[in-house]
């Protein structure tokens, strides 16, 4: 990789909907940058309505995501692992590496193993199971094995047991908060039909585009929002005091230890936006 090759960035995620609400905006960055970046979906998301049959919810979730892919510019992969039923087994660790290999990452962003939902969980400890033996020849030898083994980094979250979401790094991504909720809006079947049945909010739920995009917008403003002001003082040590005060809406990112390590050498070249 060289100051003039475009990065290669994975971002895998357990359920369609996963990478956008987690790593949309810097996605957003990456591609106005003329970065690459690849979804991947780990599961088919069949579970996630209160009542669209399992067969019609994985067809139009896939849809969703490549609406995101034909939006944003990326390439979207649902595999066809079934939601809520996702284990570590050696064949999905398999399915993992071969795909690794293929895309080359530069960077690869998950969930971290310690999560509410059993499916990032099984995601997370896929991702790192995978990570030393995309290198191993003999491992999957149908797909040349990688020379180096990318890094990887965490997306974040708030549990703190066993350990606290703990990221070096902070985006600033309040420039395309709009590009965030265009994404999140093609999941429609998410963000304006599951999300508001388990927020018991179901009744009265809007069905005009501009009263769904306040919606939208309120909810991501109270998922995120607390994010900057939990990481204040990072914030402010990455963008300085004047701008790092004002800052509204980040992503966030902790090292995952079992890729090559991020480094202060390589961690401008992979986070090219950084200030």
């Amino acid at each position: 990789m060289t100051a003039s090759t475009p990065l290669r960035i994975l971002v895998i995620g357990a359920h369609p909907d996963d990478c956008e609400i987690k790593a949309g905006g810097i996605t957003a960055l990456y591609r106005a940058a003329g970065h690459n970046v690849k979804f991947v979906s780990v599961t088919n998301g069949e579970a996630g309505h209160q009542s669209r049959q399992p067969a019609e919810l994985a067809a139009l979730r896939l849809a969703e995501t490549q609406a995101v892919a034909k939006l944003m510019g990326i390439e979207y992969e649902v595999l066809n692992n079934r939601d809520g039923r996702l284990q570590p087994t050696v064949e999905a660790r398999f399915e993992l590496i071969a795909l690794i290999r293929r895309y080359r990452p530069d960077l690869i962003l998950t969930h971290r193993p310690n999560d509410y939902h059993p499916d990032h969980r099984a995601t997370s400890t896929l991702v790192c199971d995978a990570a030393y033996m995309v290198i191993v020849p003999h491992i999957v030898p149908e797909v040349p094995a990688l020379r180096v083994n990318p890094v990887i980094a965490y997306l974040s979250d708030h549990f703190q047991r066993p350990a606290p979401f703990a990221p070096t790094i902070v985006i600033d991504v309040e420039p395309v908060l709009d590009s965030i909720l265009d994404q999140m809006t093609c999941h429609s079947c998410q963000f304006f039909e599951w999300l508001p049945y388990t927020l018991c909010q179901e009744n009265g739920f809007p069905t005009d585009p501009a009263a769904r995009r306040d919606y939208l917008r309120q909810f991501y403003a109270g998922f995120n929002g607390p994010l900057a002001d939990r990481y204040r003082d990072l914030v402010i040590q990455t963008y300085g005091e004047e701008r790092g005060r004002k800052i509204r809406y980040i992503e966030a990112f902790e090292p995952c230890e079992y890729g090559s390590p991020l480094t202060a050498a390589n961690q401008k070249s992979l986070f090219p936006m950084l200030p």
